[in-house]
């Protein structure tokens, strides 16, 4: 069993803290939210800022919002890089720029200490059921150390390359969602504006070669206009924001996920920042003048 770190314990932090956990570990936690009661009682102890965390454990899971929180969290005031000694491993889960994260690692590594991005895929769900997906950028070593404790909160765990590398694949991951979440919302706004049931089409679809998981789930929720969060649409913006940022950084040309981002950008220009991302045809809708499950020929 192990002394594990774990800084930011909100929507997935939470529940993936709870895991390792369950499974024994020694957990030191900090957070800007009050650290779970669940948490506290399964043994956790709660340090007063991050160089405690860093001075404690032997291994530090990071999962906060974005860039900027990372960077504090590492070499903020009270951040890990003043607790940190040579031979312990820091493991960034958050969603982050795959340039910065290159940065961040160089500096841990001046400090004799291993880095790991390993952003997941898998939202809430996946946080709580331990099942998300892990895309890890790092050594070899530091990976198979690191590995037991990814089992534990994830099932397709994959060692992309080195540092940066696994920040990249989860922009990649996210560019598919927002361009497929696009797609599924024109085909379904479609069919149903040319007087076709849309349940119906859907469950066609479901059956050829243009089924997908959005599809099956995303496609549902467009039909049935279920659009509480399962992953929020500023959290998507955010990440559509690296993956154009970064383009621009390396001369690269993505022209169907600015236009998933602008469409996200309508919606938050709704005040739809907190819907789920299958929301995105909500911005869809509004240009044709309408919306999916209303009678064709009847306009809102």
């Amino acid at each position: 069993m192990a002394n594990i770190g774990f800084i930011g314990l909100g929507i997935m932090g939470a529940p993936m803290a709870k895991h390792l956990a369950d499974a024994g570990h020694k957990l030191f936690t900090y957070s800007q939210t009050p650290t779970p009661s669940n948490l506290i009682e399964a043994g956790a102890s709660v340090c007063a800022c991050g160089t405690d965390v860093a001075k404690a454990a032997d291994i530090v899971i990071v999962m906060v919002p974005d860039t900027p929180h990372v960077e504090d969290v590492l070499f903020g005031e009270h951040g890990l890089s003043k607790g940190l000694t040579a031979g312990k491993i820091v493991v960034d889960m958050s969603s982050i720029s795959p340039v910065a994260t290159k940065e961040f690692a160089k500096r841990i590594n001046a400090l004799g200490c291993e880095y790991l991005d390993a952003p997941v895929s898998g939202g809430e769900v996946g946080a709580k059921a331990a099942s998300l997906t892990i895309m890890v950028g790092g050594s070899e070593k530091a990976f198979e150390t690191v590995k037991p404790l990814f089992q534990l909160m994830g099932k397709n765990i994959t060692l992309v390359g080195g540092n940066g590398d696994g920040q990249i694949t989860k922009v990649a991951n996210q560019i598919i969602v927002a361009l497929t979440i696009e797609a599924v919302g024109e085909a379904l706004l479609l069919a149903a504006k040319a007087g076709a049931d849309p349940a119906r089409v859907r469950e066609a679809l479901m059956g050829g070669f243009a089924s997908s998981r959005i599809l099956e789930v995303h496609g549902e929720r467009m039909i049935k206009r279920t659009f509480d969060p399962g992953f929020r649409i500023d959290l998507h913006r955010k990440d559509l924001n690296l993956a154009l940022t970064t383009a621009r950084q390396l001369n690269v040309s993505l022209p169907n996920t600015a236009t998933a981002q602008e469409l996200f950008n309508a919606c938050a220009a709704r005040d739809g920042g907190g819907w789920d991302h299958s929301a995105m045809v909500r911005a869809l809708e509004v240009m044709a003048n309408f919306e999916i499950g209303q009678q064709a020929g009847n306009t809102k």
